[in-house]
C-alpha cells in the first residue's frame, strides 16, 4: 500500500464564531491509499482546537510504514498499527481509516452503510450550523438554510437570547443549540435550558466546560432537553466514563480515529441506552459522506462540514429536502471534481 499526502486549507463561507474562537480557514490534509491499482480518499480536518496541525499531520503521516501491510482486508491489524505510532494525531489517524475504508469497499464494489447491514432510507435529518454573528448575517444564514428541517445554533455568549430571537423571527422549523462549553453557572445553564424549551429547541450540545463533570451530571437530571457531550467525549474508552453525566454523544471522525471506532463508539452507546449524533467538522465531503455512512442508526446528525465551505474538492453525500441521502456508490461514495 502507498499513502500519498496533501495539505489543503478549506475556505469558509462565512467566518465559523464559537463560544470562544472565530475563524475564516480550517487546515485540512487529503490523503490518498493505493494498493493494485485502486485508490481509497481520506481527510484530515484540523480546527486549532484540536491541537493538530500540517506539521503534527506530516510528521505523522510520513512515520507510517503501511508497506509492510500486503492485505488490506487486514483492517483491525492495519489500524491498531498506526493507533500506536503515536499518541494523538486523531485526525491524521482518521484520514488513514477513511482512506482505507473507501479503499475496501471499492474492492468489495459495496457502500460502508451496506456492508455495515444499514438501509440508506433510514437516515436522519441533517442540521445546518449558523454560527454566532450580528442579526443582518444571522438572517442571512437562516435565508440560506432553506430546506433544512433542522439547524443547529452556536450559543455560549451574552447574545444567546438575541441570536435565538433573530432566527426566531425568520423561521419556526426545530432548532439545536451548541453551547461549545461557554456557559459557566450551572443554575444559569438550566434557566436558560426551560427558555430554549419553550422557543422549540429539541438538545443541548456541551452546555459547559467538559471538567465540570458533576455540574454537567446535575444539569442533565434536571433539564427538560437532553443533554449531547461533544468536547465531553473523544473516544470509546471515554463512553462509560459519560454514563450518567450526559443524555448522549456527538460522535466525530476526528475526534474519534474514523469510521471503525465511530461504529463502535455506536455500538456500545446504544448498549449504553445512551442518545446518539453523528457530527463533523468544517470538512470536504470526503469526511462528511464517511461519516454519514454511520447516519442510518443516530438519532440525530450535523454532517454539514461541506456545505460551509467553498472549495470542496469531492462530490459525495447529499441533503435532500432536509435528509442526508446516501449515494449508493463503493467506498465511502465520493468522487473527485
Amino acid at each position: 500500500m502507498k499513502l500519498r499526502l496533501k495539505p489543503y486549507d478549506l475556505q469558509l463561507r462565512h467566518a465559523f464564531t464559537l463560544a470562544e474562537s472565530s475563524r475564516t480557514i480550517t487546515p485540512s490534509m487529503l490523503i490518498e491509499i493505493e494498493f493494485d491499482g485502486i485508490v481509497g480518499y481520506g481527510e484530515a480536518s484540523m480546527p486549532p482546537y484540536l491541537g493538530e496541525s500540517y506539521e503534527t499531520a506530516t510528521r505523522f503521516l510520513e512515520s507510517l510504514d503501511l508497506g509492510q501491510f500486503s492485505d488490506p482486508f487486514r483492517l483491525d491489524e492495519i489500524l491498531e498499527y498506526v493507533d500506536g505510532v503515536a499518541t494523538g494525531n486523531c485526525a491524521a489517524k482518521a484520514s488513514v481509516d477513511i482512506a482505507l475504508h473507501d479503499l475496501l469497499g471499492k474492492i468489495m464494489q459495496k457502500p460502508w452503510y451496506k456492508i455495515w447491514g444499514f438501509k440508506a432510507e433510514d437516515t436522519p435529518d441533517s442540521s445546518l450550523t449558523i454560527g454566532i454573528d450580528s442579526d443582518d448575517v444571522v438572517r442571512q444564514k437562516v435565508k440560506e438554510a432553506e430546506g433544512f428541517n433542522i439547524l443547529k445554533v452556536k450559543l455560549g455568549r451574552e447574545s444567546d437570547k438575541q441570536m435565538i430571537e433573530t432566527i426566531r423571527s425568520m423561521t419556526d422549523v426545530p432548532l439545536s443549540v451548541d453551547i461549545n462549553q461557554g456557559w459557566k453557572d450551572r443554575v444559569q445553564a438550566l434557566e436558560t435550558t426551560w427558555w430554549l424549551e419553550e422557543m422549540g429547541v429539541i438538545f443541548v450540545e456541551q452546555p459547559m466546560p467538559k471538567e465540570l463533570v458533576d455540574d454537567i451530571a446535575w444539569l442533565t437530571q434536571k433539564s427538560p432537553l437532553p443533554i449531547i457531550a461533544d468536547e465531553g467525549i473523544q473516544r470509546l474508552k471515554d463512553l462509560k466514563r459519560v454514563q450518567g453525566v450526559y443524555s448522549g454523544i456527538n460522535i466525530k471522525l476526528m475526534k474519534c480515529t474514523g469510521m471503525r471506532e465511530a461504529h463502535k463508539m455506536l455500538t456500545l452507546a446504544r448498549a449504553l441506552d445512551m442518545k446518539v449524533m453523528i457530527g463533523c467538522m468544517t470538512e470536504t465531503s470526503c469526511a462528511v459522506t464517511a461519516a454519514a455512512q454511520l447516519a442510518p442508526k443516530v438519532d440525530w446528525a450535523d454532517l454539514d462540514g461541506n456545505l460551509l465551505i467553498s472549495n470542496d474538492p469531492f462530490t459525495g453525500m447529499q441533503i435532500t429536502d432536509g435528509k442526508v441521502s446516501l449515494i449508493d456508490q463503493p467506498g465511502i461514495g465520493i468522487k473527485l471534481r
